[in-house]
């Protein structure tokens, strides 16, 4: 199954001044489906942020063989790194920024 990772990320100390937020999602071939409550390991989770994300929602599509999984969305208050940092790491592991209309439209 396919499964499409999805998370929302929200620099609050970038926000007053940029506000900068983005939505990446990274889409795997699994044959384990995760639940509500599942804690999401990933390569591009940088621990200055946070090591695991839960599953807070999801949305199974039988016909496409696939599934969305909304991860908690990620609200950084303290940084390590800058968000672009991270928004980077995620981008070098598989993740990409996907617009509001794309997720309007699945």
């Amino acid at each position: 199954m396919k499964i499409n990772l999805l998370i929302f990320i929200i620099s609050v100390k970038e926000q007053k001044e940029n506000g900068i937020q983005e939505a990446m999602m990274k889409t795997i071939e699994s044959t384990i489906r995760p639940v509500k409550g599942d804690i999401i390991d990933d390569p591009g989770f940088d621990p200055g942020f946070h090591n695991g994300y839960e599953v807070v929602k999801v949305t199974i599509n039988y016909a496409s063989n696939e599934c969305f999984v909304s991860l908690r969305p990620l609200v950084l208050e303290e940084e390590e790194i800058k968000i672009e940092t991270y928004i980077e790491k995620l981008e070098a592991h598989g993740w990409h920024i996907v617009s509001k209309e794309a997720l309007e439209n699945r």
